[in-house]
């Protein structure tokens, strides 16, 4: 019963995680988790840079 619990709550997690990208994909978001916020950055270099 145990296994099953935590196979669900994993699962779950995954889902949330799959659903976040997609809708911020289709938000038009190039790159989804940077700190910046940002629309169009290089791979969050020019983030690092502004600090």
């Amino acid at each position: 019963m145990t296994d099953i619990i935590v196979v669900a709550v994993l699962l779950a997690i995954l889902g949330a995680a799959a659903w976040y990208v997609i809708k911020a994909k289709k938000n038009g978001k190039k790159c989804i988790g940077c700190p910046g916020g940002c629309s169009s950055c290089s791979g969050c270099a020019s983030y690092d840079k502004e600090k």
